[in-house]
Parts: structure tokens; sequence; C-alpha cells
């Protein structure tokens, strides 16, 4: 699959901070009712404010793969890497992409050998995939000079988990080279988070994955979360019920939604997710008895 380049640099600013979106694919209308299938047409049709950014006016979702880059205190920072390119991937949505991820983050001023810091929010084939690329035939970091950097829970839960052949081939090519190049560390994620540096936190979002993280920014009073998977659609802030077909613990991933959209909503914390179609960015509201977006475009 081909993506065109990017004609412009989405970006959002959080007090010094300018937060780039780094786009990847536009995932295929199939997507929404097999990750989220209780977001039916009807469910979502019920919902004016998500259309037309948002969802089809047929009640499809539109669901994209991105990643979010910034620089804080100093650190050129990376927020999950996508789904990759040259890919063997179960989802034929995901499977042997070619897409300019690269040239679209070398043109937000992060070429690969300046990024300093990957966060991987968890450890799913579609926000590990560019951790590597392939070079003669091998995978290898994509961001040779960087920490990768994952919750040492989300890694623990995977060194025991079960996993299909899919799942292996995924860590053989997109989570082992790293750690054997050295470069993943694991990091403690206590209940109230812990800060990488001064201005960005992760923050314990678990239920899609035990160890899943959201990431917080926050530059002269103003914030901004990152979401991870812990919420995948805006139509999740109106229906906080509404969870992905591959959580692993759906009731927590359903109490961890609804604890952090309650503290956003009101708030001016500016909340960007990882899987929202453009304008990707917002404000939670108050809407009827649970949320919406206020959407926030970007620059």
């Amino acid at each position: 699959m081909q993506t065109p380049s990017a004609a412009t640099d989405p970006s959002w600013t959080v007090g010094d901070i300018t937060v780039h979106r780094i786009d990847e694919v536009p995932l295929p209308p199939a997507t929404g009712p097999w990750l989220l299938p209780d977001a039916t047409p009807e469910v979502v049709a019920g919902q004016g404010w998500l259309r037309p950014d948002f969802a089809r006016h047929d009640g499809i979702l539109h669901i994209d793969s991105h990643s979010f880059a910034f620089v804080v205190d100093g650190l050129r920072v990376l927020v999950d890497t996508g789904i990759g390119n040259g890919k063997k991937r179960a989802n034929p949505a995901w499977h042997d992409l070619r897409t300019d991820y690269l040239k679209h983050l070398a043109s937000a001023g992060f070429p690969p050998d300046s990024v300093d810091l990957v966060i991987l929010t968890h450890l799913h084939a579609d926000h590990v995939g560019w951790n590597t690329r392939q070079v003669d035939g091998a995978w290898v970091p994509t961001f040779p000079t960087a920490r990768y950097a994952t919750a040492r829970a989300e890694r623990e839960f995977w060194t025991g988990y079960d996993m299909d052949e899919a799942r292996r081939q995924m860590f053989r090519d997109s989570v082992i080279p790293v750690e054997r190049a050295g470069l993943l560390d694991l990091v403690d994620v206590p209940a109230d988070g812990v800060q990488i540096v001064p201005g960005l936190r992760l923050l314990p979002t678990p239920g899609h994955t035990p160890g899943h993280v959201a990431v917080e920014l926050t530059s002269r009073g103003e914030t901004a979360l990152i979401t991870g998977d812990c919420v995948h659609h805006p139509v999740q802030l109106a229906h906080p019920a509404i969870g992905a077909c591959v959580d692993i613990d759906p009731q927590q991933s359903e109490a961890t939604r609804r604890t952090l959209l309650a503290s956003l909503a009101g708030t001016d914390t500016l909340l960007l997710g990882t899987h929202f179609a453009p304008p990707t960015a917002g404000r939670v509201v108050a809407h009827g008895d649970a949320y919406r977006l206020l959407p926030q475009p970007a620059a």
C-alpha cells in the first residue's frame, strides 16, 4: 500500500513544545467494525459531531495510523512507531506496506539518526513497526542512537504470554532486534506515573494491555495527553463502554477510559489520539451523560 507524501506538517503547540503528527496511513473502512464492533452505524449516527471528520455519513469510522514527535527538555522524542514497511502481518491492512513515513518524519525535522527517545505506549504490531527497518535482509533499529522505552509490566506480560505465530513474528522483526542491540529500556510506572524528563511523564492506562501507558506533556502551564490505545476513536468519548476486540482486559480498559475522560473533561488539556483521523486533537467536554471531543485543528 502506498500513501502520498504529506503536503503539510501538522502540529500543535503546548507551551514551548511543538507536537508534530507523523502520518503513516489511513486504515481501511473495515477497520472500525473489526476493531470496535460495538460502534455500530446506529451508535455512530447518534453522535452527529463525529461527522464528517471522525466518521462517514453511513456510520463507518475513520481510523488512522500515525506517530507524534516533539522536543522536550532537549530530548527529541517519538511516541509509537506505527506499522512499518515490509512487515509480514496477518492483518492485510498492515501487511507489506510501502509508505513515506520516514520522509514525513524527516520533513517534520526528525530524521531517524536525530531521535533520542522512542516511547512505546504498548507492544502491539501497529505501534512498534518502525522500531526497525530492513537492511541487507536483516531487521535493524531504525533509530540507532535512540533509547527505546516501554513499561516493564508491558514487556514482562508478553514474555509470559502464549503468542500465536503472527505475534511471534512481530516480536522477531520489531522488538527483539531492539533488545539485542541493547537499546530497550524497561520503565517502572507507578500508579501516579513517572517523569522521564521535566515536562514528560508516562501515565499508567492499563486494560488494552497490562502495561499500557499514555504520554503527558506539560509546558508553561499547558498540558497535552497522547492516548496510545486507551482510546482508539472519539466515539468512545460518547460511549466509554465501547472497547476494542483486542483489549486484554475489557473491564479494566473501560474503567481506565472512564477515569481518564472524567479527569480531562472541562480542562484545557489537549487530547491527541494515536488513531484519531484529522483533526486528530481536541478538548474533552461534557456531552449528555458522557463526553465529546471539541476539535483543535493542527497548525
